[in-house]
């Protein structure tokens, strides 16, 4: 028997709400989480990104809205694209109820979220970064808060969030409801559910079954700096329609989308720094056709429904086997084939056997397009563009001036050479790059993947030097437009990954995900940090800790 929201018994100002945005059928998230928290218990719900989240913790909330004048619900979201999109949901289903919903992230202005605390609002949905400022600035109260939601615990605890999502906790009332979302249940989100929460009730919503029959899978092996010039080449002969690549960082989706527009493949970049107006506007552009290419991260493409994606690309593989999944299922959509191109650098190999694993299919090895293929297949294209409009015969003017050109003495194959030039001049824009060959070593192993990732090996590279601690300049780091700074922790510390993202991306409020590679030698450690940000982190220098240990960020 199917349920409907109707059968839910929710306020008669919801069910009117989700009636006019076509709701009708609950996801299987939202039936099973909106009955048991409209009981008021804990509860962890463990589903994948697109099911419907929102609305399964929203509704509840908004069920058990009374009107007060401080916060009475809290949402915590990983990135500030999220706390926009989920604010925006509870304001709809909550617009005839006349719900007051607050979006706090970073990067924005503080005078306007504190003059509309002070307002009075109900619902704060905000990034821990922001929250733990907007509490020491002491115009968040959190006193009279009756639900709390994790969303995306998961990520939160990637993007090392963790530590002030348990700050806050510790400021809300100990009797509460709270909700946590989560693709994944790893021990460090367990041991926060174990303290904070009283007897949770889980509801599982399996994995879908991974649908990628219908997606070609490619990968070409070429090293790191050599990428930009194999996806142009490759750029050159793929039959694009429309186009997703993927990248790490905020950073790297404007720097690629410049790049490959100078290089005559349009393309906007797709992250969290816009604002939601733009991100429509690009999407719709993209929608329409008007662009063909978009550079984005992953949690800028969350959300991303668009069926009629011929390529993806991963310009970067993701550090979850899912995530790549996840990334190449945007296309092969709507009964459509696709093309999954992936470039793997030669220490990244390693990650084919997860991959494949993953997706219970392997991918091919392809050869990337020589110079000669690209030139022969320009030619081809024009031969073909010309054999489109001698079949259309509509040039008439054209013929009127080759005669006029004939008249004055010059050969017609002459003529059609120099026209055939003319019409080829934009090629001159788009040289053809080299890519240098990459020499798989066959004992190559994951240690001595390691050893190189790490600078142990010491690898020489193209132009015949060490690795980037022999470089010269220590300041430069492998990605453009990134600084990188050293700390005086490293693995004989305990130090983590995620320890150093969070306590930076909190004392200098920065986003987490601006932040770039890290790498952890035995006692010390190298960050890379946006140019645009290097001062505002120095800045913080002193309110930086690993635990106990404070430590100071100095640029290398």
């Amino acid at each position: 028997m199917t349920t409907e929201f109707t059968s839910l018994n929710l306020r008669p100002e919801l069910e009117q709400a989700i009636t006019e945005l076509g709701y009708v059928t609950p996801t299987a998230i939202q039936e099973g989480m909106i009955p048991l928290m409209l009981t008021g218990v804990d509860v962890i719900g463990q589903a994948q990104t697109g099911t419907g989240k929102t609305a399964a913790f929203a509704l509840p909330i908004l069920h058990n809205y009374i009107h007060q004048r401080l916060p009475q619900a809290l949402v915590l979201a990983p990135t500030r694209e999220l706390a926009v999109q989920v604010a925006a949901a509870m304001e709809q289903y909550g617009k005839h109820l006349k719900v007051r919903v607050l979006a706090v992230y970073g990067g924005q202005p503080y005078g306007p979220q504190i003059n509309q605390l002070k307002r009075g609002v109900d619902v704060v949905v905000g990034t821990p970064g922001r929250i733990i400022d907007l509490l020491e600035r002491k115009v968040l109260d959190l006193s009279m808060i009756k639900s709390v939601v994790l969303d995306e615990a998961d990520e939160m605890l990637n993007m090392g969030f963790i530590e002030p999502v348990e700050e806050i906790l510790s400021a809300t009332p100990s009797i509460r409801q709270t909700a946590l979302f989560s693709a994944t249940l790893p021990v460090r989100i367990r041991s926060l559910a174990d303290r904070f929460m009283r007897d949770p009730q889980s509801v599982t919503i399996k994995k879908s079954t991974l649908t990628v029959s219908a997606i070609e899978q490619r990968y070409y092996l070429v090293h790191e700096g050599d990428k930009l010039a194999a996806l142009t080449n490759l750029f050159e002969i793929e039959p694009i329609t429309s186009a997703l690549i993927f990248v790490r960082t905020r950073v790297e989706t404007g720097q690629l989308a410049s790049q490959l527009s100078a290089r005559g493949f349009p393309a906007e970049a797709l992250n969290g720094d816009l604002e939601q107006n733009a991100r429509e506007q690009i999407l719709g552009r993209f929608r329409a056709g008007q662009i063909k290419v978009l550079v984005a991260t992953d949690v800028a493409a969350r959300g991303l429904d668009i069926d009629n994606i011929s390529h993806v690309f991963n310009y970067q593989l993701p550090d979850d086997a899912e995530v790549y999944v996840h990334r190449i299922g945007r296309t092969g959509r709507a009964g459509k084939t696709g093309i999954a191109i992936s470039l793997f650098s030669p220490r990244e190999k390693r990650r084919l056997r997860e991959i494949e694993h993953m997706t219970k299919q392997a991918l091919t090895l392809a050869k990337l397009p020589t110079s000669a293929d690209i030139m022969q297949h320009r030619e081809n294209q024009v031969l073909e563009q010309m054999k489109i409009w001698l079949g259309r015969g509509r040039y008439q003017r054209e013929r009127e001036l080759i005669a006029r050109l004939v008249e004055e003495g010059n050969d017609p194959m002459e003529l059609a050479a120099a026209a055939l030039k003319l019409a080829r001049s934009s090629e001159k824009q788009r040289p053809v790059a080299n890519v240098a060959e990459v020499v798989v070593e066959s004992r190559s192993s994951y240690r001595g993947d390691r050893e190189r990732e790490y600078g142990r090996g010491k690898p020489q590279g193209r132009d015949g030097r060490r690795g980037d601690r022999d470089a010269g300049n220590k300041r430069v780091s492998h990605e453009a437009g990134m600084v990188r700074l050293k700390l005086n922790k490293g693995k004989e510390n305990g130090v983590r990954p995620n320890d150093i993202v969070g306590t930076i991306a909190h004392h200098a409020d920065i986003p987490g995900s601006s932040i770039g590679k890290i790498r952890i030698e035995d006692t010390f450690t190298y960050v890379d940090i946006p140019e645009a940000l290097v001062e505002k982190v120095l800045k913080h220098n002193g309110n930086y800790r690993i635990g106990k240990d404070k430590f100071t960020l100095v640029k290398s």
